[in-house]
Order: structure tokens, then C-alpha cells, then sequence
């Protein structure tokens, strides 16, 4: 609006020629000089400037407006923008309609915990008519360990919907994504798993460091243009004492969170770091504690931190409770692995 032509604005005739004489023609020109230089340039009456000011700034700067104002106006676009429904009731209650569009979202948690049954549930549920209450389009599948199977819990007529690659991409196919999520009408990409993506394409220290930058840009700039919801599953790391002391601020002393680390299902963290953690809008955190499974919702910009107990049966995942159980402190981002055994160390190798 700043280089909006001041002949455009509804000025009166007279004045908006002496504008024009003077070689004032633009809103931003006319707004950085004060009343008085005008007044010496124009050659006009301070009336005449005041008045021809207020006009201009009434056209070129917009209203002023509440934070409260900024912050409905932004739960309306995202609610606008539209979700992806994962059928788990209390869930999608909690996301205010299921997996955003436009955003990251990331399902954390150790191997055999329902993070690849997951993933295949909301391939299944975008590949759906709209009618039936799915997205209508194709589902883009990057298979990084080699887990999809088309044949797995009886999907095998949906698989002409999704687009799979097996063993992860590479940066020349990474960057025919976008190409192919407009060619292909694709309605949702799944990344199972961004930690292994990483790790297999280099060692570590500074180029892994720069590798997962550059994903992670990569990768929201994806969600941001195509507008559809971006699922990335990661994995776990075991956590070191100094992580363990580092984060006491938690709702727990030091002593204790030292005492906690020495507990063998109790020490585990999300692969990828903080960094990663930032980048990620909603992540779903897959436990298991007590012979039960939790889904906690530990990062949501509109949900408290809830936890929902949960089975895996024949007919996939089912929630035990739609109301869910809200936590504090450090609980919602625990992670434990009983009776689990994939899990990364800090260096990004596996333990066996």
C-alpha cells in the first residue's frame, strides 16, 4: 500500500495535481515528509495538508486491531485451512478437527508402539471420497525402512492411491515433491521416518546438522504451499545424564531428574534434538507404561497436553477414552520402552 499513486486516492483535483507538479507520487513519498516540509513543497496552506494526510493515511495504513482481534482471525484460518479427521474421537477433538493442513506434524515413539499403523490408517482415511468423509486424493508414502506394505491389515485396494517410495529419497527427489504433489492431486504426505532419513544420508556432527536444516526448511515450505497435512514419524534416543540434569527446570529437582535417568524406561527422548522439536507444530508422543499405550498430545498450539489410552486390535487403533487425561511437567514428553528394543543413542546409531 506504501507505493500506492496518490491520482488513485480520491483527492481533490486541485491538490492532487500539485502533487503530481512536485513529483510526490506515491503514498510512501507523501508520508515521509512531515506537515510542514509539504507545507514548503506544496506551496499550500497547512489545512490543505492536513487534510490531503489524513486522507492518504486512511487509505494506506490499515486499522489498528487487538491481539485478542489477531488471535481469533488466526484460529479462523487454520480452522479454514481444514484438517484431516483420524477417526480417534477424542483426538480429533483435541486438534479442533483432526491433523491440520499446512503444518508438521510428527508421531514420536519407540518401534512396535503403532507409529506405522498410524500413518497407514491416515493414508487410508485421505485416499477416501470426500463423501465419506476423506480428502479425496492421492497420499505420497516416503518409506524410509522399507515398512509399507500394501497387503498389511487388508489396505490392498487403497494402494492405487498412494504414491510410495521405498528406502527414502534423496535431494534430487526430494526436490520433484512439489511438482508431484500438483500433478498427482495429493492430499497428504507421510515421511516414516525423518531420524532414519537423516541418518542415512550422512554421518554426523556439522553436515548432519546442516542435512536436517535444510529438511526441516525443506519440508514446511512444503507444507506452507501445498496447504495439505504433513505427517513425518520419528524415532527415539536414549538420553544422556548431562540431558537429564539440563532439563531439571521441569517441575523436578535436580537430584531427582538425576535419580530418574538411572531407570531404564525412563531416559528416552525424541530423535532430532531441539532444533527439530521447534520446527514440528503438533506432536503426537506413542507410549507405553504399565502394560497400557498412551497417545499424548505433548505440542499442540490449541490443546493442553492430553494423553489417550489406546489398543491396537485387529481393525487398527482404537482410543479406551475420548476424554483423555490431561499432565504437567515432564510426563507428557516421557517416553518409555517397555517391551521395545529399537532405540537410537545419542550418536544416532541403534541399539540392538
Amino acid at each position: 500500500m506504501a507505493n500506492k499513486l496518490i491520482n488513485q486516492m480520491g483527492l481533490p483535483k486541485s491538490i492532487a495535481n500539485v502533487f503530481a507538479a512536485r513529483n510526490i507520487t506515491t503514498a510512501k513519498e507523501a508520508l515521509s515528509l512531515t506537515e510542514f516540509e509539504l507545507m514548503e513543497v506544496l506551496d499550500v496552506s497547512l489545512a490543505d495538508v492536513t487534510s490531503a494526510i489524513a486522507r492518504i493515511s486512511e487509505i494506506t495504513c490499515p486499522p489498528y486491531q487487538t491481539a485478542l482481534t489477531l488471535m481469533e482471525q488466526r484460529v479462523q484460518k487454520e480452522h479454514m485451512g481444514g484438517h484431516l479427521p483420524t477417526r480417534l474421537k477424542g483426538l480429533d477433538n483435541a486438534l479442533c478437527g483432526g491433523i491440520p493442513f499446512g503444518v508438521l506434524t510428527e508421531l514420536v515413539g519407540p518401534a512396535g508402539i503403532g507409529k506405522t499403523q498410524l500413518c497407514l490408517k491416515l493414508a487410508l482415511l485421505a485416499s477416501l471420497p470426500t463423501a465419506y468423509g476423506g480428502l479425496g486424493g492421492r497420499v505420497i508414502y516416503i518409506d524410509v525402512e522399507s515398512k509399507f506394505s500394501s497387503k498389511r491389515n487388508g489396505i490392498e485396494e487403497f494402494s492405487r492411491y498412494v504414491l510410495h517410495e521405498r528406502n527414502g529419497p534423496r535431494d534430487g527427489s526430494l526436490q520433484q515433491l512439489k511438482i508431484s504433489l500438483l500433478q498427482n492431486q495429493v492430499k497428504l504426505l507421510i515421511i516414516d521416518s525423518m531420524a532414519a532419513l537423516i541418518s542415512g544420508e550422512y554421518g554426523q556432527g556439522t553436515a548432519r546438522q546442516h542435512l536436517l536444516g535444510w529438511h526441516i526448511s525443506f519440508i514446511k515450505s512444503l507444507a506452507e504451499f501445498s496447504r495439505i497435512p504433513v505427517v513425518v514419524t520419528n524415532q527415539v534416543r536414549s538420553q544422556t545424564r548431562d540431558e537429564a540434569c539440563q532439563y531439571s527446570f521441569q517441575g523436578q529437582s535436580r537430584e531427582k531428574a538425576v535419580e530418574d535417568h538411572t531407570g531404564y524406561d525412563s531416559h528416552l527422548v525424541a530423535a532430532l534434538g531441539i532444533h527439530w522439536a521447534h520446527a514440528v507444530t503438533i506432536r503426537l508422543v506413542l507410549d507405553s507404561k504399565s502394560g497400557k499405550r498412551f497417545i499424548k498430545l505433548a505440542k499442540s498450539p490449541i490443546s493442553p497436553p492430553l494423553a489417550f489410552p489406546y489398543n491396537i486390535t485387529s481393525s487398527g487403533i482404537t482410543l479406551l477414552d475420548d476424554d483423555g487425561i490431561e499432565l504437567t511437567g515432564p510426563e507428557i514428553n516421557s517416553i518409555h520402552c517397555q517391551g521395545h528394543s529399537d532405540i537410537i543413542n545419542f550418536d544416532g546409531e541403534r541399539f540392538q
